[in-house]
């Protein structure tokens, strides 16, 4: 994609965590992201499509955009999560178009994660 191709479209996304290490192991049990270190503070992630950041800092207050990831089985889903060290803040319910979960990662972040599968 040449960069006219990308004007207005989602990029990137870049969460502050407490700690890096625990954040990447997270994510990596859960949901088999990888992970390119660039120091101590910072290291990317990719799920294989698409691009982020994990910057250390403060702890986050809640609130802000919901990243919404996609799976063919909640309920395996929702077991990653819960093993790899996340809590379901919003158990699974319809809505138009398919069911989803909303959990906390151990920062703090709400993500959800939906499925147009009836599992």
């Amino acid at each position: 994609m040449n960069s006219q191709d990308k004007n207005g479209k989602l990029d990137y996304i870049e969460f502050t965590v407490r700690d890096i290490v625990r954040t990447c192991k997270f994510y990596a049990s859960a949901f088999g992201w990888s992970f390119k270190d660039y120091g101590p503070q910072y290291c990317e992630f990719t799920d294989g499509r698409f691009t982020g950041g994990f910057a250390q800092g403060e702890p986050v207050s809640p609130g802000g955009p919901l990243v919404i990831l996609y799976t063919d089985n909640l309920a395996h889903m929702q077991e990653r999560i819960e093993r790899a060290g996340g809590r379901v803040v919003k158990p699974v319910f319809a809505f138009p178009g398919g069911r989803r979960f909303h959990f906390a990662d151990p920062d703090g972040y709400e993500l959800a994660v939906w499925s147009d599968q009836q599992d």
